[in-house]
């Protein structure tokens, strides 16, 4: 079933949908591998400095840390809330959305329908970096497609 669209965004509804179908098809722990990956394209595009930002780095560790089973859900949802709460003091609207972008792929180890969402957070900071350039937003969309088409599957029933 598609998600519902929760930010005001100019988009690419076929696109999106063909995002929304293959996070579908996903394990959680693909798309929070993937939602990292989008935060930190993200965040570059927009010129935010991440690797000095501490709040974003241990948001990033965290979710890392849910990976590989040390970090609770609860301690994910904690980052992803600093996270939030640092997006909500920027005082510059594109990296703002940027900043949302990153705290939902923090939460995407607590649910993971936080994915599309941090995806669609990608697409409102393009929109805002490059108003009215529908090219913009199609190569962010084909970007996200193919980065998550990249996602290594996940082997659950590894030994050992």
């Amino acid at each position: 079933m598609p998600t519902r669209v929760k930010v005001k965004i100019n988009d690419i509804s076929e696109l999106r949908g063909e995002l929304d179908t293959i996070c579908d098809e996903k394990m959680q722990l693909q798309l929070a591998q993937w939602a990292l990956k989008l935060a930190e394209h993200i965040l570059t595009l927009v010129g935010y400095n991440y690797e000095a930002d501490p709040v974003i780095q241990n948001g990033f560790d965290t979710n890392r840390q849910w990976q590989a089973g040390i970090a609770r859900m609860f301690d994910v949802r904690q980052a992803g809330f600093k996270v939030h709460q640092r997006a909500k003091s920027c005082n510059d609207p594109i990296q703002q959305a940027a900043l949302r972008v990153t705290g939902q792929a923090v939460g995407t180890g607590h649910m993971r329908e936080h994915a599309m969402v941090a995806s669609d957070y990608a697409i409102k900071a393009i929109n805002l970096k490059c108003p009215g350039d529908i090219r913009a937003v199609r190569a962010e969309r084909e970007w996200q497609i193919k980065a998550l088409k990249q996602v290594p599957c996940v082997d659950v029933c590894s030994e050992g």
